[in-house]
């Protein structure tokens, strides 16, 4: 009988009573259940055995191990963290807190992170950082879609009179905001302008956006958003720099930080190749490759590096 694959209950890590070694062994999803798959040699058999991933806390995989994808993803659902290490447990290499590995290094630099926390707490330096980044993203957008030539083919152009006037208004909301809240209305306001324009541009007809609907262009939006995501995570993780530690979007979630920073591309980039993509008719490969492209030829994740170096010189300026 084939066991249905479902998240596993939840139980707190503070409860939790494992914290599994393996080694030699390859982990993976079998009828729906992460399990370790090992060898006998000398009786030419293999045996599977069952993780109890709702009671475990801590899984090291040692020497002469591999795990797939799918029992990653399984881990991570349960809440598992997950690292890699030597014979015997330890040297400790790598681990990952839920989605993402960060290096396990005492010497890495704490820079960033030390000049971070300088000013986070402090709600006026907060909305200055989350304007420059604002205004950051605006410029980056101009920047890209001034020189993108499929854009140009697709009838996208930086200086059309609805980008212009867009733009314009969104450097006005990011000046006279005094609030967090204010910020955000206006960034509302100017995605929405955004869409309105690119939609047109690209011929699509009506549009409302909706992560969970299965039309092209919702897909690919969500997709490319979190390729973006992706980005904007390696970039904090290289820097040091906690996720949880947002500038604009929701400081009470653990990754908003993560959203923060990936809004400084995702204009210039994942909206306009989302559309132009679903109306050629793309597939999720070619939009994915065509994205990665773009990344790679605006040097979005060195952006997104600048834009966080850039709030810190920034808010530390002398008033």
């Amino acid at each position: 009988m084939m066991i249905e694959s479902q998240k596993p209950k939840e139980i707190l890590h503070s409860k939790r009573g494992n914290l599994e070694y393996l080694e030699h062994c390859r982990v993976l999803v079998k009828n729906g259940r992460v399990v370790y798959l090992q060898s006998d040699p000398d009786q030419r058999i293999s045996q599977y055995w069952n993780i109890p991933i709702a009671n475990t806390s801590v899984l090291l995989l040692g020497i002469g191990t591999s795990i797939t994808q799918g029992a990653v993803r399984m881990l991570c659902e349960a809440g598992v963290m997950l690292g890699f290490c030597g014979n015997g447990g330890t040297p400790f290499h790598a681990g990952a807190e839920v989605e993402w590995f960060s290096p396990q290094s005492e010497y890495r630099p704490t820079e960033y992170v030390q000049a971070w926390m300088s000013f986070w707490f402090d709600n006026d330096k907060r909305l200055a950082a989350a304007k420059y980044l604002q205004r950051i993203r605006l410029e980056y957008l101009e920047k890209c879609w001034s020189r993108d030539e499929h854009l140009r083919e697709a009838s996208i152009f930086v200086d059309d009179r609805p980008v212009v006037a867009a733009l314009k208004t969104a450097r006005k909301d990011i000046d006279n905001a005094d609030s967090t809240e204010r910020l955000l209305s206006g960034e509302a306001r100017l995605t929405k302008s955004l869409y309105k324009y690119v939609v047109r541009a690209a011929k699509w007809g009506d549009f409302v956006r909706d992560p969970k609907a299965v039309d092209p262009a919702n897909q690919f939006l969500t997709q490319g958003n979190y390729l973006a995501y992706g980005q904007a995570a390696t970039c904090l993780w290289c820097l040091g720099i906690p996720h949880g530690f947002a500038v604009m979007h929701g400081k009470t979630r653990r990754g908003a930080l993560v959203f923060d920073i990936a809004d400084v591309a995702k204009d210039a980039t994942v909206l306009p190749l989302a559309f132009t993509a679903a109306a050629q008719g793309f597939t999720s490969i070619e939009f994915r490759e065509s994205l990665i492209d773009s990344f790679t030829e605006h040097q979005t994740l060195e952006q997104m590096f600048v834009a966080v170096k850039g709030v810190i010189a920034e808010v530390q300026k002398p008033k």
